[in-house]
């Protein structure tokens, strides 16, 4: 059974969907979103159960108490047996997820939610990582929740940029 959703392409420059994917700005803290993505978590595994064994967590800005951001929550899925990954796709998408079939990481998977055509906006990616490459941005979003200050220093430079 063939897709019926539209299919974003790149033409070697952009993306056939840029002109509405339009990420948005920075915004302040919205202490909504650990709900957020404690319902998106928990229907993640509802619909994952029995597939292969992984954790999911809340990363990214939205994850950080106080810290403005983007308004996507960021959730990794931690899982060892990059075999099961496959089986994986069907599922997330039947939650509404489009899977970036194209990504040059070929030891990763992402999907996105509410990307447009699809949706008004982006609300959710899901990124799908082994320990060892998950690592990095774990630790590092754990330490801005663990040192206010340097959350500070980091929403700093991202207004900047």
């Amino acid at each position: 059974m063939t897709d019926p959703r539209p299919r974003v392409t790149r033409d070697g420059t952009r993306w056939s969907n840029a002109d509405q994917d339009r990420v948005g700005d920075l915004v302040a803290y919205d202490p909504s979103w650990p709900a957020q993505y404690e319902a998106e978590a928990h229907a993640i595994r509802a619909a994952l159960a029995g597939l292969t064994d992984f954790e999911l967590a809340h990363f990214g800005s939205t994850a950080i108490p106080g810290l403005a951001a983007k308004p996507i929550i960021d959730i990794m899925l931690v899982s060892r047996d990059q075999a099961a990954w496959p089986a994986l796709i069907e599922p997330i998408k039947g939650l509404g997820y489009v899977f970036w079939e194209d990504n040059p990481r070929r030891d990763r998977l992402f999907f996105v939610k509410g990307m447009p055509p699809f949706g008004p906006r982006r609300t959710h990616h899901l990124h799908v990582r082994t320990p060892d490459d998950a690592r990095a941005a774990l630790v590092f979003c754990e330490y801005l929740r663990r040192h206010p200050e340097e959350a500070e220093r980091y929403a700093a430079l991202k207004r900047a940029s």
